[in-house]
């Protein structure tokens, strides 16, 4: 027992002993061992030389390539990279700098050039329309504000003010001045809001119009005011839910168009004579114009066909001044009762030859509706032999498209009480419900569904927007927007409770289907435009401008500098730009924008930083032409 019991110390200690052994014969090894290296290493470069094998090359994941001659111990090791690009070129080749143009090109207009009118037609106001230069005479330039430009008047207070150095024009006070158009009032312009037709106010005048015409209930949304002036009916419209499309040539009424858009009322310059506006068919709920000296009854209705082209069925065209109530007026018109009897036969007949109804005429307005299909018209093509119908023509095809006489068909419908293309909802619900233009089928491969998720899709980018783009989220900042590639109208509609409008063109060159009609048909404005060249707007326009994807659209059918230029020419001073596209389009942007006094950063797309797709946010700086001719006074 004894023995027994010493056995397991015994074999502890024997343990302990293998234990220690084994920990001694490990450090012997690998001292040997790190005495073996390093001997081995002193003795590689005391005989200088160190074979390199293509098999160690192959180990090392590389190709082998590598000559197997010796490295010498001279060579000293390089641990720079080596896969680099080219060094940037120096900053002056890298950001193009684009200079201030001349101070008398302030209120440059490019497609409508005085000087460059004067080389066409007069007849038919021919010379009024668009006539853009050519590719070798576009301005490399900035167009700068007058001395003294000043950040306008917030809506609604711009609808009754402007500061004077923004539109530096007294024509119109001293040529309206018992019309009401406009008055000086020290710094700043006054607009009571007064017309030729309406001295008692566009206020009065538009309740006089909702007594014959019901304006209150919704169905009247989108409205469009040939020769608008200053456009005070369009501007008091807006307090009752209508917007409208107000133009007029730049003509010797001097900045009317600039005025309008100035008090933060939607405007283009434009006129009708020899082309089609450039709004799609169906566009327009009503009508209007006030002394427009539009010769209607000329042409053989030629423009009155026009108006029909672009009024929705059942929409109403009202007409107010010469010949309306001649016999009232004939003596302070300078003009013989003859002939403004004889005016306002012709348009009675024109207007019938439409199918058109005239409704009614009380005092100085006359009003007139369209029908809601063509069953009717059609039959009565026995009695009006013209205007004939059109034939193979699109309807909703108007950039540089020349005027036809013949009436533009309606959709056809299976019964005479229904609405050609479909009845539209009231607003505000309007905005929401799917088009007709889209419920019908009429645009392939834009579905209901389609529909409804861009709606949600520009709620949710306009939302991100305004986290990053404050002078977006404060309510007032901005008021004219501009959508250089509206589709469906998205963006706009995802500020609709914002004190902004929001102009929506859609490019003609748009691989996607012509969606302007869809914009209208929502209860918004638009009109088409190239981008290739100049919109029919005055500089200094647009507080804002929104462009998605538009770069990438006309990549290799004209110059990104162009495009960027005009975009300067119609943003005014401190206005906010987002652009989205590709994410290098977009550096190739920044790089221009460094050139030309915006500031500008790419931040990622709403849903994370691994979309290719970037949006680009920018702001013109503050800066004006110099009191002093050759120099330029710039104010940060």
């Amino acid at each position: 027992m004894a023995a027994m019991a010493c056995l397991p110390r015994r074999l502890c200690q024997i343990t302990l002993f293998n234990t220690k052994n084994f920990s001694l014969y490990y450090i012997t090894l690998v001292v040997i061992l790190c005495t073996t290296f390093y001997l081995i290493g002193v003795w590689q470069h005391s005989i200088g030389l160190l074979p390199i094998s293509s098999s160690s090359a192959a180990v090392d994941g590389f190709q082998s390539s590598v000559s197997c001659s010796p490295l010498k111990t001279t060579t000293q090791l390089d641990f720079l990279p080596h896969h680099l690009p080219p060094d940037p070129p120096s900053e002056t080749a890298r950001a193009p700098r684009f200079p201030p143009c001349d101070p008398s090109l302030s209120e440059y207009t490019p497609c409508e050039d005085v000087q460059r009118s004067l080389k066409f037609d007069r007849d038919m106001l021919i010379y009024r329309e668009r006539h853009c230069p050519e590719k070798d005479e576009l301005l490399k330039c900035r167009i700068p504000a007058p001395h003294g430009y000043r950040v306008p008047f917030r809506w609604p207070e711009s609808r009754e003010f402007a500061w004077f150095a923004n539109v530096p024009h007294k024509e119109l006070t001293v040529e309206k001045k018992n019309q009401n158009w406009v008055r000086v009032e020290g710094d700043r312009f006054r607009f009571p809001g007064g017309g030729t037709m309406f001295p008692r106010g566009a206020d009065a005048y538009i309740d006089d119009i909702n007594k014959l015409i019901n304006l209150k209930d919704g169905s009247i949304r989108t409205a469009i005011d040939t020769g608008c002036g200053v456009a005070s009916w369009g501007a008091y419209l807006l307090s009752r839910n209508i917007l409208a499309m107000s133009f007029a040539p730049r003509d010797t009424h001097e900045a009317q168009v600039q005025f309008a858009l100035e008090r933060g009322v939607p405007a283009l310059i434009g006129v009708i004579a020899s082309i089609r506006l450039p709004y799609p068919s169906r566009a327009f709920d009503m009508a209007h114009c006030s002394r427009c000296l539009i010769p209607w009854g000329q042409y053989d209705g030629l423009y009155l066909i026009e108006v029909d082209r672009v009024l929705r069925p059942g929409g109403y065209w009202i007409l107010s001044g010469p010949p309306i109530n001649w016999e009232k007026y004939w003596k302070g018109w300078n003009r013989t009762t003859g002939d403004l009897k004889s005016e306002q036969s012709q348009i009675e007949t024109v207007a019938k030859s439409l199918c058109w109804k005239k409704l009614v005429q009380k005092g100085d307005l006359a009003i007139w509706q369209k029908p809601t299909n063509h069953i009717n018209c059609k039959a009565n093509r026995k009695v009006y032999k013209r205007p004939r119908f059109c034939q193979a023509q699109n309807p909703d095809t108007a950039w540089y498209t020349k005027l036809e006489k013949c009436l533009t068909p309606l959709p056809e419908v299976s019964h005479v009480k229904e609405v050609a293309g479909g009845e539209l909802a009231k607003w505000p619900e309007r905005l929401n419900t799917v088009p007709p233009r889209i419920s019908s089928g009429s645009l392939p491969g834009i579905t209901e569904a389609t529909f409804v998720e861009n709606s949600e899709l520009w709620k949710k980018r306009v939302e991100y927007y305004k986290t990053i783009d404050y002078l977006l989220a404060e309510t007032g900042r901005y008021r004219n927007l501009l959508d250089m590639n509206a589709y469906l109208g998205g963006f706009a509609a995802a500020l609709v409770n914002d004190p902004v409008w929001v102009m929506n063109t859609v490019p003609v060159e748009a691989d996607q289907i012509n969606s302007l009609g869809v914009v209208y048909e929502r209860g918004l404005i638009g009109t088409y435009q190239n981008w290739c060249e100049a919109m029919s707007t005055y500089p200094r326009t647009y507080d804002f401008i929104h462009a998605d994807s538009l770069f990438s659209l006309y990549k290799d059918k004209c110059e990104m500098e162009d495009i960027i230029l005009e975009m300067d020419r119609i943003l005014r001073p401190e206005g906010g730009v987002i652009i989205r596209d590709d994410v290098d389009v977009l550096v190739k942007l920044k790089n221009i924008m460094d050139g030309m006094q915006w500031n500008g950063r790419i931040v990622d797309h709403e849903n994370g930083p691994h979309e290719r797709n970037k949006i680009l946010f920018a702001v013109k700086q503050y800066w004006t032409a110099s009191p002093f001719p050759t120099k330029l006074n710039q104010q940060v």
